[in-house]
């Protein structure tokens, strides 16, 4: 593995609690009389959670609270594709534009309130430095730049990042855009890249370019996912088990030791 390429949100960052606080105000600003407005707010979240597996960017979060809002069953892809392409498109659009004014809006009023819905996975975060160097770091994320950049400052981990190896929503609007970008970037070709995200749907799309796809357990994704990205020939990795799988096995004890005694874990 030459290149490692990582989606930001629920395989970086627990984000789902500020995604879902985002997304919810903004629904309720286009939609100010909607009924998941007066909904007990710990159902509302279990529900939204369901679904974003199944979708991708900013809108699909409003597509999600629609369909709790009308009371839609979403299954599967299928019946989360048909209920999203019946939306009208104008109003998604306005939908992913007024979702990241909100976001910006909410950490520009406290960032202290927004960080702490934002915290990272902190065993990936050590993996990340425990294998700083043995291969390079890129990010392909729907998440807006200047976000991405305050968090992995944050985190302690934007000096893992070269600038133009952080690739947002305006690079493109799918995963396999931000992959061939990288490939170009790198002088790498696919099959020396890894890219790990939260959501099946993802890794489908860039699997065709012949990059080794691996699921984030620990995201957002439950065991209808899970058992899809395995059946379709992808890794599935936990936190326990992600150094192993993405970097060879026999190697992580040795890089943990080697860390510790930097005090870097």
């Amino acid at each position: 593995m030459k290149l490692l390429a990582l989606d930001f949100d629920g395989v970086i960052a627990d984000s789902a609690p500020e995604a879902f606080a985002v997304a919810r105000r903004t629904f309720l600003e286009l939609r100010p009389g909607a009924a998941l407005g007066r909904a007990d707010e710990a159902r509302l979240y279990r529900a939204f959670l369901e679904l974003m597996p199944l979708g991708n960017r900013a809108e699909d979060y409003g597509a999600a609270l629609a369909a709790i809002d009308a009371g839609a069953a979403l299954p599967d892809q299928a019946a989360y594709d048909a209920f999203r392409a019946s939306l009208d498109r104008a109003w998604l659009r306005d939908y992913h534009k007024r979702f990241y004014a909100v976001r910006s809006a909410l950490s520009d009023a406290d960032r202290a309130a927004w960080l702490a819905l934002l915290r990272p996975y902190p065993e990936l975060v050590a993996l990340l430095r425990r294998r700083a160097g043995s291969c390079s770091y890129a990010i392909a994320t729907a998440k807006d730049r200047r976000s991405v950049a305050i968090l992995l400052a944050e985190y302690a981990i934007s000096d893992l990042f070269a600038p133009d190896a952080v690739l947002d929503k305006e690079t493109g609007v799918t995963k396999t855009a931000h992959l061939e970008h990288l490939a170009r970037r790198f002088g790498v070709d696919y099959p020396e890249m890894t890219f790990v995200d939260d959501k099946v749907n993802h890794l489908d799309s860039v699997a065709p370019l012949g990059v080794r796809c691996a699921l984030a357990a620990w995201g957002y994704n439950g065991p209808r996912e899970q058992e899809q990205a395995r059946a379709r020939g992808h890794l599935v990795c936990t936190l326990a088990d992600a150094e192993a799988q993405l970097f060879g096995r026999g190697v992580g004890a040795r890089a943990a030791s080697a860390c510790a005694e930097r005090g870097l874990t």
